[in-house]
């Protein structure tokens, strides 16, 4: 889904923050875990938050490039992979392990980490269908044609009302 889908969801600040502490409560209840690997980069925000909530120190990332023009996912790529010592952690598959992402979308990015560490539990603040069975936990699934403004993608704006966007 690319960001001139007339279906916009924009988050603010607030409201990214809030759901990323719905998410920290859902996952208390899923630990306990002994570190976050976070997806960059959309996964570093969540993962700062969630590791606040649940007093976890040990963080780390893997660095995969999805979207290359921001309007586009295109060839994925491992820029940075999961550190040793997190592999080291539980069963040495991700067992005990954490992993952070603000949006499974297509799922191929979550299926990537998957196969890194299958025993991982997996979370994103926000689920698309195609992706959604990749992720153990969630806090709000959009439609797959929605494209969500993130805070950090945005500036103030005027917002034109759903019933302009969908008209012709």
């Amino acid at each position: 889904m690319s960001p001139t889908s007339p279906k916009a969801f924009p988050v603010s600040w607030d409201q990214f923050h809030r759901d990323c502490r719905a998410l920290a409560w859902r996952l208390a209840a899923a630990g306990p875990f002994e570190a976050i690997i976070c997806i960059t980069r959309g996964g570093l925000v969540p993962a700062a938050i969630v590791a606040r909530e649940l007093d976890l120190r040990l963080i780390e990332s893997v660095c995969i490039a999805s979207y290359h023009d921001y309007k586009n996912q295109g060839e994925l790529k491992v820029l940075k992979d999961i550190a040793p010592s997190i592999k080291a952690i539980g069963d040495g598959q991700g067992k005990g392990v954490l992993v952070i992402d603000d949006l499974t979308d297509t799922g191929k990015t979550a299926k990537i980490v998957r196969d890194m560490l299958p025993n991982a539990h997996f979370a994103a603040v926000y689920a698309k269908p195609a992706g959604r069975p990749l992720i153990d936990t969630f806090v709000t699934e959009v439609s797959q044609d929605t494209w969500i403004y993130f805070p950090w993608d945005m500036g103030l704006a005027y917002q034109a009302p759903i019933r302009e966007g969908s008209a012709g």
